[in-house]
C-alpha cells in the first residue's frame, strides 16, 4: 500500500520555544518517514539568527534517535532521503508569514503547536494555530502544550495505537478514514484501532469505503448526547493517541463566535487533533465498494 506521497512535505512554523519542541519532533517524524522534504519557519522576533543555533536541530535530534552517528554531516541528513529547509518570517505577525510563504510553497501537512485557552483566557491572548488552519484548509496536526503526543521526543518511537475519528453524514468522513489510513502506513504502525464515533441514531451511521487489511482494526461506535462532550469522552474511553476530523469550516453566524466543532475539540482535547478539509465524496462512493469490519 503506497500512500506516503500525499505525506512527504510537511511544514512546522516555530517560535524555537521548549514547548513547540514536541510539535517540531511530530514534524520531523513525518519528514523523514517518508523521505521527503521538512520546511520549518521560525516565527520568533529575533534577527540575529541565534535561535536558530539554541534550538535543538534536525541533525541532533536523528542522532538521538539513532537514525545517525554522532557528529554527523548534513550530507547525512539528506542521504536518509530527507530535505531541510529553514526560513525566517518575513512580517512582523507570524500568522501572516505562515499564510504568506504556504501561499507561494504549497505542502502537504501543518504540524502546529498550539495553546488551548477558552473563555475569557481566550480573549486575552492572540490565538495563532487555528486561523491559520482555518485559512488554509489544508490537513493540520494540532500538538497541544504540555503533552508528550504520538512521537518520542527520546527516541522517536511511534505510539499510535488508538484512533478516534468522529463520523457524520456532513462533512463526509471519507477523507480523515484516509487521512488516518495514510498516516499510520506513513509511520509503519501495526495493528492500529480505528474507533469510528457516530453521534447520533445508530441506523443511521454514515458509510465509507474501509481499508480492508491486518494492520488496522476497524471499530464502530455509536452515542448520543453534546457532540464536544461525546467526542472528548469517547477518546478517554477507548485510549486515543490521536484524533482525526473531517472539517469544512464555519457555517453560520453562532459557529462563527464559537468556533466549528473541530476548534473547540482542539481547545480542549489533552491528545493531538488531526484536522482534515472535507470535500464531495458522493460520486467516487457510488462507484467504489463499501467495506465494514464485522
Amino acid at each position: 500500500m503506497e500512500l506516503q506521497e500525499n505525506l512527504n512535505q510537511i511544514f512546522h512554523p516555530s517560535d524555537f520555544t521548549e514547548a513547540s519542541y514536541v510539535a517540531f519532533v511530530h514534524s520531523l517524524k513525518l519528514a523523514v518517514s517518508g523521505q521527503g522534504k521538512l520546511t520549518i519557519l521560525h516565527t520568533g522576533n529575533d534577527g540575529d539568527g541565534s535561535p536558530w543555533r539554541n534550538f535543538p536541530g534536525v541533525r541532533q535530534t536523528l542522532e538521538q534517535w539513532g537514525m545517525l552517528p554522532p557528529g554527523s554531516s548534513k550530507e547525512a541528513v539528506a542521504e536518509l532521503g530527507l530535505e531541510v529547509a529553514k526560513v525566517a518570517a518575513t512580517r512582523r505577525d507570524p500568522v501572516e508569514s505562515v499564510l504568506h510563504y504556504l501561499e507561494k510553497h504549497p505542502h502537504d501537512m501543518i504540524v502546529l503547536a498550539t495553546h488551548q485557552y477558552d473563555g475569557f483566557n481566550r480573549l486575552m491572548h492572540k490565538t495563532f494555530a487555528e486561523p491559520i488552519a482555518r485559512q488554509l484548509a489544508q490537513r493540520t496536526l494540532f500538538i497541544p502544550f504540555g503533552i508528550d503526543g504520538f512521537i518520542s521526543v527520546i527516541d522517536g518511537a511511534v505510539s499510535l495505537k488508538n484512533i478516534l475519528i468522529p463520523v457524520d453524514a456532513r462533512p463526509h468522513p471519507q477523507v480523515a478514514v484516509d487521512a488516518a489510513v495514510a498516516l499510520t502506513d506513513l509511520l509503519g504502525s501495526t495493528q492500529v484501532n480505528i474507533h469510528l464515533l457516530h453521534i447520533g441514531e445508530p441506523d443511521v451511521f454514515p458509510r465509507m469505503r474501509l481499508v480492508d487489511g491486518a494492520c488496522w482494526n476497524w471499530n464502530r461506535i455509536s452515542k448520543q448526547g453534546n457532540v464536544e462532550e461525546e467526542i472528548l469522552g469517547a477518546a478517554v474511553e477507548v485510549g486515543a493517541d490521536l484524533i482525526v476530523m473531517a472539517t469544512q469550516g464555519h457555517h453560520g453566524f453562532m459557529d462563527a463566535l464559537r468556533g466549528s466543532t473541530t476548534e473547540r475539540i482542539v481547545r480542549t482535547a489533552k491528545i493531538p487533533v488531526l484536522a482534515v478539509p472535507a470535500y464531495n465524496h458522493a460520486a467516487e462512493m457510488m462507484m467504489g465498494a463499501l467495506v465494514w469490519s464485522s
